[in-house]
Formats: structure tokens, sequence, C-alpha cells
């Protein structure tokens, strides 16, 4: 029997945490990520025997959603698998755990593997004959109960920050790690808005790459008493992604 789904333990370390003692969005984004990547590997689809063959995994969505953030020294566990596959991408769930099974929260994410050459998307069906929906889990079986990726609208977004990209923010694959965006919109919002709220809901759409050197303009608008989207744009003309940001 082919096994689907892995769990993987983590714990919270305090150099993990951020000033109200837990766990960074962005650490928790790239326990994710780390997760997924061992699903991948223990299946023959990982980055490295990928990229032998001119191929890698990108990240296209991910969508998290908490009624709790880990707390410092608290042990974790990340729950993966995945939901459904179709020809350019892959629909794979998390749910966040405490060890009684309870949940944290649940995240979801939509991955795209391209070609490194042409830096296109490829045909997963094709792909090793088709292998990868050997592992595609039946829902019922493992519900992720947070609601799927939105839509985003500019219409009224304000420049509100610029910053350049150094070797820190460039990842394995040569362009500025997914996760890294993630630090720079929440770095836009002042310590009160985090001692007075919590995130419950992040959710990022990735539009196009950008590498070291690049310059990064950040926009923001007001999409409700507890809600902010953030437009990221490279050299202040193509869009790189797109978040929403819920406080509770």
């Amino acid at each position: 029997m082919i096994e689907k789904v892995d769990t993987y333990p983590i714990r919270v370390e305090p150099f993990h945490v951020d000033f109200t003692g837990r766990l960074f969005m962005g650490v928790l984004g790239n326990h994710l990520l780390n997760a997924a990547g061992n699903h991948s590997q223990r299946r023959g689809w990982g980055i490295g025997a990928l990229n032998e063959q001119h191929y890698t995994w990108v990240l296209s969505r991910l969508c998290i959603e908490l009624e709790e953030m880990p707390r410092q020294h608290e042990q974790v566990e990340i729950r993966t698998w995945v939901e459904s596959v179709i020809r350019l991408f892959t629909n794979r769930n998390f749910a966040i755990l405490r060890p009684d099974g309870t949940a944290y929260g649940y995240a979801r994410s939509i991955w795209a593997m391209i070609d490194l050459q042409t830096r296109k998307p490829c045909d997963l069906f094709s792909l090793y004959d088709g292998d990868i929906l050997r592992y595609v889990v039946d829902e019922a079986d493992n519900v992720c109960p947070i609601a799927g990726h939105g839509r985003f609208r500019f219409r009224d977004a304000e420049k509100v920050r610029t910053i350049h990209t150094y070797y820190s923010d460039v990842d394995i694959n040569g362009h500025i790690n997914s996760i890294k965006y993630i630090e720079h919109i929440l770095d836009l919002f002042p310590r009160e808005r985090f001692e007075q709220q919590r995130i419950w809901r992040f959710e990022i759409a990735y539009k196009t790459e950008a590498y070291m050197g690049d310059t990064l303009t950040f926009y923001r608008q007001q999409a409700g008493p507890d809600e902010v989207d953030v437009e990221v744009r490279k050299n202040d003309n193509d869009v790189v992604c797109q978040a929403k940001i819920c406080f509770k």
C-alpha cells in the first residue's frame, strides 16, 4: 500500500519566535515548505532528483489560517498530503497540529513544476508516466477545512516602502525566496499591531520571479477593518506577488 500522508514533528525554538513568544509566520512557512519537500523526496519527486532532469518545484500560492500560533518550546506536528493534481499544478494541504491531534490551523498551497532551462511550467501528467497521481489523497480522509485561495483587486493601493534585494534573499533556485516576501510584507506593520492583534489568515500569490539586485516596491491598501492587501512589484513595474493579511 502506498503511503500518501506524512507527519513531521518540530519544536518551536526560542530563536524562531517573535517578541510575543509565538512562532514567526515566516518560520512556520519554512516548516511547511520543508514538510512538502520531505514528502516529495520520499516519493521520488524531490528537488534533488528533479534538478538532475532540469526540473524544479516552485510555489505558486500559499494560504495559512490559524486559530492559534504555536508558542515557544511547544511541540508541533505538520501533516501534509496532495489533494489533487491538474496538468500544470498540484494542490498540497497541511494540518498544523498539537501532539494531542487538535489543530493550531491549516494551510493550502499550489505548486508548479518548471523546466529550469525554459522557466516554463511542465505537464505533470507526462512526467514519469503520471506517477504523481498515485499519491493523491481522498479528501474525505484528510479534510482541510479552510477556504481556498481568493482573488486580489488593487484599486487604491499606496506605495509604502522600497527595498533592495541581497544575498540572503536568494534561494537554491536562484530567485528571491518565497518566504522572504512574507517576512518583508509583515515588516510593513508596526509593533503595536502585533501587540494588539494576531494574524488569523495569511494568503500570498506569486506571479513572477525576482532576483538578487532587483528593487522591490510594496503597495498597501485597506481591504476591511482588519484586512490589508499588499502588492509587491520588482523595479516598480512587474507584479511579483500579492498578499492578504487578516487580523483578529
